[in-house]
């Protein structure tokens, strides 16, 4: 029998948006699929982070339409957004550093009315370094714990989809790794992920679907291992940022 097809979790078609003046991202399109890892890599300033704050309401878009499982969602608050499905994990301050991380992760569920302890033991089995740690403050955790802290967070209220903005930025390669690891974890918990990176050559490793953007605007797009191994690819977009 044939796998039924894997949901739509988030779908952007013809999303534009800036910071007032030129628009930064241009007539962007993608789907992310429920237990997919999607990509989106390119140069630097191609608009990847922008277009992450566009899809998750952070940054609102002049063009366009977002749907979270279905249901439009285009330039609704953020708040709103947690509420039908979607987790975004932004590259900076995404973790309350001064709090420990089990004051963390209930912060992660504050529209959470019941099964909280029973979401943190889940995540601790899934993040196991977050497990001996709960009484620490979260400012004193290494950087890799750091970025697991921020997604076991966005985790906490079962999002269908999850926006990652450069997850492993600052990490060794052998952390990059261990994150990876989580990452196609999550993945497999049904979730399905949105990921950011620099380091295209090993986001596409990962990913199941990429986009190449570029000056803000899709590139390309197609199965992330025949992007890797394409020649014209690598030569223009991945040789130099691997």
């Amino acid at each position: 029998m044939n796998e039924p097809a894997p949901e739509v979790v988030l779908r952007a078609e013809g999303v534009t948006a800036g910071y007032g003046g030129p628009p930064i991202i241009e007539d962007v399109s993608l789907t992310v699929y429920a237990k997919k890892i999607t990509a989106i890599v390119g140069p630097n300033g191609a608009g990847k982070s922008t277009l992450l704050k566009a899809l998750s309401g952070v940054l609102k878009a002049s063009d366009g339409e977002v749907y979270v499982r279905g249901q439009k969602t285009t330039n609704m608050a953020p708040e709103k957004l947690v509420k039908r499905g979607l987790g975004y994990v932004p590259q900076v301050s995404n973790i309350f550093p001064d709090l420990t991380v089990r004051e963390n992760l209930e912060m992660g569920a504050y529209t959470r009315r019941r099964g909280v302890n029973q979401r943190i033991h889940e995540l601790c089995e899934l993040f196991p370094d977050l497990g001996a740690a709960m009484r620490r403050r979260a400012g004193m955790l290494s950087g890799g714990q750091r970025s697991m802290l921020a997604m076991a967070r966005a985790l906490m209220l079962e999002p269908a989809v999850m926006l990652l903005d450069e997850p492993s930025a600052g990490l060794s390669p052998l952390l990059q790794g261990a994150l990876w690891e989580q990452i196609e974890k999550i993945a497999a918990t049904g979730v399905g992920i949105c990921v950011v990176e620099q380091n295209t050559r090993r986001t596409l490793r990962h990913a199941h679907w990429g986009y190449i953007l570029v000056l803000g605007r899709n590139r390309l797009d197609g199965p992330a291992q025949e992007l890797l191994h394409d020649e014209n690819v690598v030569e223009l977009y991945v040789g130099r940022m691997s």
